[in-house]
């Protein structure tokens, strides 16, 4: 009597008489959905990631772009209901030691010795690690920086101080705004987002000795140092800025200044490589870099911020996630990209060899100021005033992305001449206060 077989055996036996082994059946590749923000950086990332694919035939990618705001409701959405749509995420400092604590993310245990981990700069390292472990790796860090027109300045006779105040910068942006010939004094973030606004606004109110919060977790965005601060940011804004700038966040400013419609900028760091970019920016070659400005004390005046790539603990390809996301934040990366774009375009802030670089050093000017403003940026530090929250341009508690858009979305208001800006910030602590005493932090 004739032995029983697996069902595909005995039908392969069938079809093919007198044969007994069952030829190996090829095996599906993985599929890895990554979401991640439609930064430039980013897009460079998705262009080079036919190289990770090609050499590795078995993993292939999924691409979800998205604008910076959608992206972080996206995500959080996702990790949060362990809905597990996603394998690989891109996540800020704020985001990581928060959902490590919560066991959303997986760490990353499996980093190779030719990774070299000592390479990626310490505070950035440290700011994506959560009890020991490394929960994510940076793709690029950065912190703020002042950009200028050096072709306007010296056309205006004009020169920018190494150490900027805002002050001084909004002195300035009243001599170089010239709105006939489509140059802007000064550009800034106005879209609201506790990110995009926030993000910006968050360091120029520490520099005047503000606050998000006292010791006993009362908001404090009724008192002087933010009502001066807002005050002069929309006020600046208003007279120097752009027409529209409410509509206006981190990738269309740097579309502006790119395009030559901005004499001064103050913003991230990541943008002087985009900018040095011949093929990007039509004012390589014209910018010039300075510190951040401050108005009465640098502590908090500039914030540490990485967007870094995590993998959800609900993901079910942690292997060939880490093998990419180690891949993407490589030195060999790095060198692609440079190879790829230039040295001035690789992604900056993570690791000492890029700054030790002569090539990098010879094509990016900028690398002394982004350096000095990572290194000093303390994110256990955010004000003069003693706060029981740590991060710059941020809170590091759940609640802040709410509370952060809400007031954002106030001071927007502010900027397009709806309310004023007493009226914005009276209603933003009004708002707050409600939304901390219902999370458990005021009775």
């Amino acid at each position: 009597m004739m032995k029983k077989r697996g069902l595909l055996g005995y039908c392969l036996a069938l079809a093919l008489p007198g044969a007994f082994a069952v030829a190996p059946v090829a095996q599906a590749a993985t599929t890895l959905t990554i979401a991640t923000v439609n930064n430039p950086d980013m897009i460079v990332m998705q262009r080079l990631s036919a190289k990770f694919e090609a050499s590795h035939p078995d993993i292939k990618l999924n691409w979800i772009t998205l604008e910076e705001n959608v992206l972080r409701q996206r995500i959080t959405t996702d990790v949060a209901t362990h809905a597990g749509g996603m394998d690989i995420v891109t996540v800020g400092v704020y985001e990581v030691p928060m959902w490590a604590k919560r066991g959303w993310l997986s760490p990353i245990t499996d980093i190779p010795a030719s990774y070299d981990i000592d390479d990626v700069l310490k505070p950035v390292r440290a700011a994506l690690a959560y009890g020991g472990k490394q929960y994510a790796l940076p793709f690029y860090a950065e912190s703020q920086m002042t950009l200028y027109r050096t072709d306007l300045f010296k056309k205006a006779g004009l020169t920018m101080p190494d150490q900027p105040t805002w002050p001084e910068i909004a002195a300035l942006a009243d001599k170089l705004n010239d709105p006939k010939a489509g140059v802007y004094g000064i550009c800034l973030r106005g879209k609201a987002g506790w990110g995009e606004n926030m993000g910006q606004i968050g360091p120029l109110v520490n520099s005047e000795g503000g606050r998000w919060f006292d010791m006993k977790w009362q908001p404090q965005l009724t008192s002087p140092a933010w009502e001066k601060g807002v005050s002069f940011y929309v006020d600046l804004l208003r007279k120097d800025g752009p027409p529209g700038a409410v509509s206006n966040g981190y990738n269309e400013t740097l579309a502006l200044f790119a395009a030559g419609h901005c004499a001064m900028w103050v913003d991230a760091t990541v943008s002087a490589g985009f900018l040095a970019n011949p093929k990007q920016s039509t004012v390589a070659g014209e910018v010039g870099y300075a510190a951040p400005p401050y108005f009465t004390t640098k502590i908090g005046s500039h914030y540490l911020w990485s967007w870094a790539l995590a993998i959800p603990s609900t993901s079910q390809h942690k292997t060939d996630a880490e093998a990419f996301i180690t891949w993407a934040t490589s030195q060999d990366y790095i060198k692609m990209v440079a190879a790829d774009e230039g040295w001035a375009s690789v992604p900056p802030g993570t690791r000492y060899s890029t700054y030790n670089s002569p090539d990098y050093q010879k094509a990016a000017p900028f690398a002394p100021v982004v350096l000095a403003a990572i290194n000093s940026a303390d994110l256990n530090h955010p004000s003069a005033l003693p706060v029981p929250y740590t991060g710059i341009s941020y809170v590091g508690i759940p609640e802040f992305q709410g509370i952060g858009t809400m007031v954002g979305q106030q001071i927007s208001a502010a900027i397009a001449g709806q309310k004023t800006v007493k009226q914005a910030l009276a209603e933003a602590q009004s708002q707050t206060e409600r939304m901390m005493r219902r999370a458990g932090y005021l009775k």
